[in-house]
């Protein structure tokens, strides 16, 4: 499955952005999903995960009760909602998938076999 991730953008510490990643050529109803972040100078973190029919959805402790994924299978998309943003959340946003992957590996981004390019958020002190 191919991924375009989309909505990044320049934001003030306290606001919201929503990022959208819509996949083409797979199933993606099919797959679980995922985003992760990657800061200058650091490694590609875990953000959160949903299961492939958003049964279970897990979070990051840095961004639970601030974040929340979501998908539409219909329009084969998936969601991040990023809302009190802090500018230790400035990164770049990738979005992943893959086809069932283990409880115990749905925090490594090595699970999953589908990038996204990314897109870049800024949060502004």
């Amino acid at each position: 499955v191919q991924l375009q991730a989309f909505g990044g953008g320049l934001v003030q510490a306290g606001g919201s952005l929503r990022l959208s990643c819509a996949a083409a050529g797979g199933t993606f109803s099919r797959y679980d999903v995922a985003w992760f972040r990657q800061a200058p100078g650091k490694e590609r973190e875990f953000v959160s995960a949903m299961r492939w029919n958003g049964g279970h959805t897990y979070y990051a402790d840095s961004v639970k009760g601030r974040f929340t994924i979501s998908r539409d299978n219909t329009k084969t998309t998936m969601f991040l909602q990023m809302n009190s943003l802090k500018p230790e959340d400035s990164a770049v946003y990738y979005c992943a998938a893959t086809s069932r992957v283990i409880l115990s590996a749905v925090r490594i981004a090595s699970s999953y076999a589908s990038w996204g390019q990314g897109t870049l958020v800024t949060v502004s002190s």
